[in-house]
């Protein structure tokens, strides 16, 4: 079969590495991809948002599989577009995706199915937030209820914080159309994990836990960014807490869109708060997460095309992954300034020396190739990923390939993974 993935960050480099090995797979072309992704397949110039053109390619190239990486696309219905043309498409209908793409629409669906999450309210004039938020003497938390790219959260322990968050968000257009609206949420508290799992539309399979660390800097300070790292599996998240997230959350999700009209297919992540009063849901994406998809599939063992035909065609019944019992630590190498300003077009040395380490892959996100030379396009430019016995031996060999990799101003977290460690000891 030949199938075309669509998108070019880190999250579509590890698809695309994880899908070139399918037994089932005959080409695989990744638009636009990257120099990570071009050693997978074949990398095609066509933009993620070119939705014309991407079809087009597809009858030409006799496409079997489209797979669709990042949320915008999905959000703006490219799912239906193929499968009016007779191209299975793995991700939800647009409609669907409104369960990323819409916070409001994300915690109606909460409220109407009485799946546990932040008490909040949604606003769309900043004098009527501003005038909530101070009334307010507890911690919030400020979304944009439209795709901000994983950056348009601010946890703010003050109110007062919470209002020159809204006035940036609202007044100062920091997100543009995704900020018209905004959620005033309740802050939880506890460790966070996030859920995966295939969706056929009534059948789930849950993917291994994982936990994602957000903020850029060591010990979780500083703003948050799409994600400097993640590892797989997360302690935090015991059999019996995966069966009661399951059962409290993910079906009732999955049910309560199907009542709304909305009927999901494709990756479900829940991005769960584990609070003292049991999880809470804090988000839901409607793809595969940036970067848990890095640790995660580092320990599939099983064919990912396969699994990704069976959401298509509603046999996820009829499947069993396997797992690697390893243990998977991503670590993001990003541009020095992220998540806010940096310089791109510097220079990267040093990735095949990583990769030469055993059970070693380092994952393209921002990076192009420039006169035959790798350089850093975007913010986050690696994610560097290793499999080891345990986390702590993992984590090691990670922080070992990173050493090897140098660009000008590279910037990691030192801790990731250590709150698995720590639970551990």
């Amino acid at each position: 079969m030949n199938v075309l993935l669509i998108g070019n960050g880190g999250r579509e480099h590890a698809i695309a590495w994880k899908l070139a090995q399918s037994k089932g797979l005959k080409k695989l072309f990744i638009a636009p991809g990257n120099p990570g992704t071009a050693k997978c397949g074949t990398n095609v110039d066509i933009k993620a948002d070119d939705y014309d053109t991407l079809l087009g390619f597809a009858k030409d190239n006799k496409i079997g599989l489209a797979v669709i990486g990042p949320e915008d696309p999905l959000a703006a219905g490219i799912v239906e577009r193929f499968e009016k043309a007779g191209i299975k498409a793995f991700g939800p209908s647009g409609a669907a995706a409104q369960l990323e793409a819409d916070k409001a629409f994300s915690k109606q669906i909460m409220k109407a199915n009485a799946i546990p999450t932040a008490e909040s309210r949604t606003f769309d004039n900043f004098q009527d937030a501003k005038t909530y938020i101070a009334s307010r003497d507890e911690a919030v938390v400020i979304k944009a209820t439209g795709l901000a790219k994983g950056k348009g959260v601010f946890v703010c322990d003050e109110p007062a914080e919470g209002i020159i968050a809204a006035e940036k968000i609202m007044e100062g257009k920091l997100f543009g159309k995704a900020g018209e609206k905004i959620l005033v949420e309740d802050k939880l508290l506890g460790q966070e994990a996030s859920i995966l799992a295939f969706v056929d539309g009534r059948n789930i399979y849950v993917l291994e836990s994982s936990q994602d660390h957000k903020a850029v800097g060591d010990g979780d300070t500083g703003p948050n960014t799409g994600g400097m790292g993640a590892y797989s599996p997360a302690p935090i998240v015991t059999d019996k807490l995966m069966d009661q997230i399951t059962k409290e959350i993910l079906v009732p999700t999955v049910d309560g869109m199907n009542r709304n009209g909305t009927p999901y297919k494709g990756i479900l992540y829940a991005g769960i708060m584990l609070t003292q009063g049991g999880p809470r849901v804090l988000e839901f994406n409607v793809r595969f997460g940036d970067p848990e998809t890095q640790p995660i599939l580092m320990r599939l063992k099983s064919d990912l095309l396969e699994a990704m035909l069976a959401t298509c065609d509603g046999t996820l019944d009829k499947i069993t992954l396997e797992w690697d019992s390893r243990a998977a630590v991503c670590v993001v190498m990003a541009s020095g300034g992220y998540p806010d300003d940096y310089e791109k077009g510097k220079v990267i040395t040093g990735i095949e020396d990583a990769e030469a380490i055993k059970d070693v892959v380092v994952f393209h996100a921002g990076t192009a190739e420039k006169n035959g030379q790798i350089v850093t396009a975007g913010g986050r430019v690696l994610g560097v990923t290793a499999l080891g016995d345990k986390i702590a031996d993992a984590k090691a060999k990670a922080y070992q390939a990173v050493e090897k990799i140098k660009f000008e101003k590279a910037y990691c977290r030192n801790d990731i993974a250590d709150k698995a460690i720590k639970a551990k000891n």
